[in-house]
């Protein structure tokens, strides 16, 4: 296959952000692509400002800035990547979304292109089924803030050829990330382990054993983690953990993975997090 040098990135939300940031680190160039412009525009200017914050701190290195952001374009055109020579979807972890856009991408992207999926929990080889090229379709699962994170989960699904694996494990450590292969399986690793332990931290919550803020306390203390579960909940967002709560009860039957209903009414009330300013913590004052 030809060497990869552009690169689509389609949806430029938080994971969207932290993907075109690492890639166009890298030396690639991005096509950042969302559904409006303003969404774009916004999300590359977000990238500018965080480089330039660490360029002043001495965090990055003098020049990132214009490096980074010079090697990203935006778009709301779907028929702009057209040229790109690998695309990675990270859109709304929604099946129907994410089928709707593979559906689309049919008839835009070329044969030989891989189409790498973000998704954390949904099955890939439900994906794959709806593309034109279901071997050229493969799970390239990063972690967020992405820019960061050094993980990549490289999932081949029933239909992936080992030619579409070989080359993303490559990729991922051209853009200076780690990659590990993993079977498909709901959450397969990474998630599998960590959202039942958020989940359960919700449930103790509910049942009034500790305090938010004690659970998170308990955690990093006597655990280890580097943040608690509820910070790291509301990093991730509340409603896309309860996204991946919901597939792995319902993809393995499974009462351990049915999630707290305090999980649900969060989701409910639009308390989702540090995106939408308040979740298990209020952040409307840091705004």
């Amino acid at each position: 296959m030809a060497e990869i040098n552009k690169i689509a990135v389609l949806g430029a939300g938080t994971m969207g952000m932290g993907i075109a940031w690492a890639v166009a680190g890298a030396g690639k160039k991005v096509v950042l692509y969302d559904l409006k412009q303003e969404i774009v525009d916004k999300t590359i200017a977000r990238i500018g400002k965080g480089l330039a914050k660490a360029e002043e701190k001495g965090q990055a290195p003098a020049g990132a800035k214009d490096f980074v952001t010079g090697n990203i374009t935006g778009t709301a055109v779907l028929e702009d990547i057209k040229d790109c020579d690998f695309i990675i979807e990270s859109v709304y972890e929604s099946m129907p979304v994410k089928k709707d856009v593979y559906s689309k991408l049919s008839a835009i992207v070329p044969d030989d292109v891989i189409v790498a999926t973000n998704t954390s929990s949904l099955s890939i080889t439900e994906i794959a089924a709806i593309y034109k090229k279901p071997e050229k379709v493969v799970g390239m699962h990063f972690f967020n803030p992405a820019m960061v994170m050094p993980l990549i989960e490289v999932i081949p699904c029933l239909q992936t050829s080992e030619e579409t694996v070989g080359v993303v494990m490559e990729l991922s450590k051209a853009i200076g990330k780690k990659p590990i292969k993993v079977k498909e399986g709901p959450g397969f690793v990474v998630n599998r382990i960590l959202l039942p332990g958020m989940n359960e931290a919700a449930f103790i919550l509910q049942e009034g054993l500790a305090t938010v803020e004690d659970i998170d306390k308990a955690m990093k203390m006597g655990a280890g983690w580097p943040m608690g579960p509820f910070t790291l909940c509301d990093m991730v967002g509340i409603d896309i953990a309860l996204e991946v709560c919901n597939t792995l009860y319902s993809e393995t039957g499974d009462s351990k993975y049915r999630p707290a209903l305090v999980l649900k009414q969060y989701v409910r009330a639009g308390w989702l997090g540090r995106k939408t300013g308040r979740g298990w913590y209020d952040y409307s004052a840091k705004k």
